[in-house]
């Protein structure tokens, strides 16, 4: 409130300087509430997102662009053989520059290609040229080796030009897109009045729509002359120096410039160590090593960022990303439009905190120290987590009340939600208990022993547990998700990032306050890191360098969208919530009345929720079915007749639209079928292997169902919603897995482990086991409990 008075009272720019101050004042007082900072700086924007005079400051405000430059560099435009033109390439750069122009924006090409299509035009007729006089002079077809002279590039661009941008004027008509073509040199932006009639001729076309195809007049432009340009100008020397002073001069949002390179690097790419970087800061290039230029084009690295930070110093947002890519090319500009994380992004704010990467990066450093701490000494953080959870639980419940008043004003959050958002001293109680059951078991976690055995004499082998590495936990508006999900890490040694959902900021801010306070005791505070960061769920999912494992937890299409974006990085959770309750007909009534309601009405919106209520035959029109019926009317859930169920009714409800649906709410699917063996093909075929349940006193088809079904959760005269790591004692689980492979069902503490072998020899060589060596393999398995001979304890 304060700020936006500031605001309203000063003319914006003096407003803009008061705030900035004030929230490098509010930085030493309050230094990890990147919350506050975060809302404070969106306040020194104008309504459409861009700084007052300046570029944008975070990728996700790309996708306000207005107007923009793409520059296409010699190495995206043109083939590998340098004669010639990317043609496929070229294509699909100009389908998404007039998918873009389409949405409204004005689109701006500056494009390299004149030499390289004026070379193969040239190169054609001189071929074509000595052919018909070598012909003509010796009489005969045979042609001897023809020698090409070198061709002078001012040439070949005369040559090319007209060609060139034929050749964008029948691709853009694909698209009802008119074009136009502009050539411009040095003196078009040094002299004012051609600097002036270039920007008029710019806005009119721009003004009718038409996408300006921009390039240097290379037929007659002089070469360039080194360190040239004039104070605070920059000099027309390539492509890159056109297009940041073209985007400047045109007052551009963001300027795309396309290489065959994904962006910009610590190092030359390729080099050991070199890390792309995310977003290049004025200031950065001392930390920075350039290597050589493309294998074409007059403009190297060096002078893409000199363009770039011109760019940007005059207002212009800039992107350097690869246009070369078979993968990416087809997309990569309409991603970076859209905000996604590619290339390197140019911004003139520095964020308070530290990168994702960054995050990433302490977390695993901190996270292998915190796996080689004794097991006493993790369980004793989480134990303390598990205090501080009871002592600051007024904290907690104020922060979780800011987030569900903004929640209940915005009112986009179904009911389901604001519950699973909604904290109280009951839960807190609850996620204290599990902590501490957490603690108990991690005792024996990292480290223990699997299997032992003597491979030969003085030579052992043990297969252990150790941590998976860095995991990433993405969640929805649940923030007793967090200290869960942070115990189980701890207790496994694992490092964490964490990604919440924007509605539960404040509650989850606090509580991993409270996480790294108690991680503080044993000195790994990073090893949980949260990233309150503008991070998009689909950028994190591609830092499969950095992040060995993925949880989501949340809705099925938070799953879906993760298996989707991930990249190289295993995702652990399921898609769907689809469990079956199947009622036999040697059920019991009590039971079956008393564990569907609890399957279906305890908590509709969870995972484990009943959605399909299956009925064998012989129930139909017995007082059991009355009963069933009459009590999910009575708790007003909405039934959908499967296709058998509907042809034994006069008037059915209303039938479903599919039988593989997760309602998610006081909903559910009602099915006939004949026999157990038809309920288990049924599930098998309809079913997502999380839970499914029977109902049956018959021991003989409870334990065959058992058996046969192929889920990660079966279930015998239980509710459904048994599924969960806290009531099977896990303490607290990270999700519930349907896959076949690691961890399956409720993911507790055991699902976070993966394992190493250790083997301790005494001089051995493969080649003393070989047919004429002098040993010979024991392979005798050892008591799990027996000390291996000469074995240090690490503990």
């Amino acid at each position: 409130s304060l700020c936006q008075n500031i605001l309203e009272g000063c003319e914006t720019i003096f407003g803009v300087c008061i705030i900035i101050k004030l929230n490098e004042s509010l930085s030493k007082f309050l230094p990890h509430d990147e919350t506050l900072k975060n809302s404070i700086y969106s306040l020194c924007t104008v309504p459409n997102g861009r700084a007052h005079g300046g570029s944008f400051a975070h990728r996700g405000e790309l996708r306000q662009a207005k107007r923009i430059v793409v520059k296409l560099g010699s190495a995206v435009v043109t083939r590998g053989d340098e004669c010639g033109l990317a043609l496929g390439r070229l294509a699909s750069i100009v389908e998404q520059v007039a998918m873009l122009q389409n949405q409204g924006r004005e689109m701006m090409i500056v494009t390299s290609g004149a030499v390289a299509f004026g070379k193969q035009r040239l190169r054609h007729e001189i071929l074509l040229s000595q052919s018909v006089r070598q012909a003509l002079h010796s009489g005969q077809n045979q042609l001897k080796d023809m020698s090409l002279p070198v061709l002078e590039a001012r040439a070949c661009a005369a040559a090319g030009q007209s060609g060139l941008m034929a050749l964008y004027e029948a691709m853009f008509t694909q698209y009802s897109t008119c074009t136009a073509q502009v050539l411009v040199t040095n003196l078009d932006f040094h002299d004012d009045q051609k600097r002036q009639n270039l920007n008029s001729t710019l806005q009119e076309l721009l003004r009718m729509n038409i996408v300006p195809i921009i390039n240097t007049n290379d037929a007659v432009v002089p070469p360039p002359e080194p360190n040239s340009d004039l104070q605070g100008v920059i000099s027309i020397k390539d492509n890159d120096s056109l297009a940041a002073r073209l985007a400047v001069e045109m007052k551009a949002d963001l300027l795309i410039a396309l290489s065959d390179v994904e962006g910009l690097y610590n190092s030359p790419p390729g080099t050991d160590d070199a890390k792309l970087i995310d977003i290049f800061y004025p200031g950065d290039q001392q930390s920075i090593t350039y290597g050589t230029k493309s294998r074409v084009g007059i403009g190297g690295m060096e002078a893409k960022v000199k363009a770039a930070l011109w760019a940007l110093q005059g207002g212009t947002s800039v992107v350097i990303a690869n246009g070369t890519h078979p993968k990416v090319t087809g997309h990569v500009i309409t991603d970076i439009v859209e905000g996604k994380k590619v290339g390197t992004f140019f911004s003139e704010i520095k964020p308070a905190g530290p990168t994702v990467e960054q995050q990433t990066e302490m977390a695993r450093n901190s996270g292998r120290t915190l796996a080689s701490l004794h097991p006493d000494q993790r369980s004793e953080i989480i134990c303390q987590l598990a205090e501080l959870l009871t002592e600051k639980k007024e904290e907690i419940l104020a922060a979780n009340k800011m987030d569900m008043d903004l929640a209940v004003s915005a009112g986009h959050l179904p009911p389901a939600m604001l519950k699973r958002l909604s904290l109280s001293p009951a839960k807190l109680n609850s996620l204290a208990i599990g902590l501490r059951q957490i603690a108990v078991a991690s005792q024996d976690s990292v480290g223990r022993v699997l299997r032992r055995t003597r491979v030969a004499h003085n030579l052992e082998l043990e297969q252990i547990t150790v941590p998976i590495g860095v995991l990433l936990v993405i969640f929805e508006a649940r923030p007793d998700c967090l200290p869960q999900v942070s115990a189980l890490a701890i207790a496994s040694g694992n490092a964490l990032l964490l990604k919440g959902g924007k509605e539960a900021a404040n509650t989850n801010r606090v509580l991993h306050q409270l996480t790294q306070e108690a991680l503080s005791m044993h000195g790994v505070r990073e090893a949980v890191q949260l990233v309150s960061t503008r991070e998009e769920v689909e950028d994190l999912c591609r830092l499969d360098k950095m992040i060995d494992l993925i949880i989501p937890r949340g809705s099925s299409q938070l799953v879906r969208d993760i298996q989707r974006a991930a990249k190289g990085i295993p995702v652990l959770g399921h898609s769907e919530g689809i469990c079956h309750v199947y009622v036999d007909a040697d059920a019991s009534v009590d039971k079956v009345i008393k564990i569907v309601r609890d399957s279906k009405c305890d908590y509709p919106a969870a995972c484990n929720a009943m959605e399909t209520l299956l009925i064998h035959r012989d129930i139909l029109r017995t007082p059991l079915f009355d009963q069933i019926i009459d009590m999910l009317r009575t708790e007003r859930v909405k039934i959908h007749a499967g296709p058998r169920f509907a042809s034994y009714l006069t008037f059915s409800p209303s039938e479903a639209k599919s039988l593989r649906t997760e309602y998610g709410d006081l909903e559910c699917c009602m099915e006939v079928v004949d026999s157990m063996q038809d309920a288990v093909d049924h599930i098998h075929k309809y079913g997502s292997s999380h839970t499914d349940v029977i109902i049956t006193e018959n021991e003989d088809t409870a334990e065959q169902f058992l058996q046969q079904l192929d889920s990660a959760c079966v279930f015998w005269n239980t509710s459904s919603r048994f599924a969960d790591g806290y009531r099977f004692g896990l303490g607290a689980e990270v999700g519930i897995s349907t896959a076949r492979i690691h961890a399956r069902g409720p993911v507790g503490l055991e699902g976070l482990l993966t394992t190493k072998w250790v083997l301790r020899g005494d001089g051995h060589t493969a080649a003393d086991f070989s047919e004429h060596g002098t040993m010979k393999y024991l392979h005798e398995n050892l008591p799990v409990g027996q000390p291996l001979a000469g074995r240090r304890d690490s503990n």
